[in-house]
């Protein structure tokens, strides 16, 4: 009896694959479609079988990206009372900016992407719900929905900030921790017993 064979990715799925690696590699300025069909293999015309523009991409790569960055907050909230789950979310997000800065980049850049054609809102407007939802429970006072855009606005800014070495240099510390905690602070009151 013959080993089974080990399947190769079919070509929309090795051309996503290839513009994440790409991506991880050389930043968003580098996803053409012309070097990802390169790196695929194929010819420069190949990809428009899948993806009839670039935008589709571009936007099946943020997928990606949100999908992975769905399944780290699934993972860092636990069972704990919301503003700890709130902290670890918040946590997750900045370390995904942090480990992933290409990915990140693309996956907020909106004016880059077809967001709306190809259902990228089903991935990251849940997220967005899950803070939405974790302010909520710790600020039942407030417009939770204004809450959480003005914290994942901050902490939007505190990752590109972090990732330019910005913020090290202004505070002279190299633990974003503390940042983070008045970051929540501000937004949503003091964590409990501290």
């Amino acid at each position: 009896m013959e080993p089974p064979h080990k399947t190769e990715p079919d070509l929309r799925t090795r051309l996503v694959d290839v513009g994440v690696e790409l991506l991880a590699e050389q930043g968003v300025d580098a996803l053409t479609l012309r070097e990802i069909a390169r790196r695929a293999g194929v010819s420069h015309g190949a990809p428009r079988r899948h993806f009839p523009t670039h935008l589709e991409l571009l936007s099946a790569i943020a997928h990606r990206g949100f999908t992975e960055l769905a399944g780290r907050v699934t993972s860092a909230l636990g069972d704990a009372a919301p503003r700890t789950r709130l902290r670890e979310l918040s946590r997750a997000y900045l370390e995904f900016a942090f480990e992933r800065p290409g990915m990140y980049e693309l996956m907020f850049r909106h004016d880059l992407l077809e967001s709306g054609h190809l259902r990228l809102r089903d991935t990251s407007l849940p997220l967005f719900g899950v803070l939405v939802e974790l302010v909520a429970r710790v600020r039942p006072d407030a417009d939770a929905r204004a809450v959480a855009g003005a914290l994942w606005a901050n902490l939007h800014g505190l990752a590109q900030l972090w990732r330019w070495g910005s913020l090290q240099l202004a505070t002279g510390s190299d633990d974003f921790t503390p940042l983070l905690a008045t970051v929540l602070d501000a937004h949503v009151g003091p964590e409990a017993g501290r």
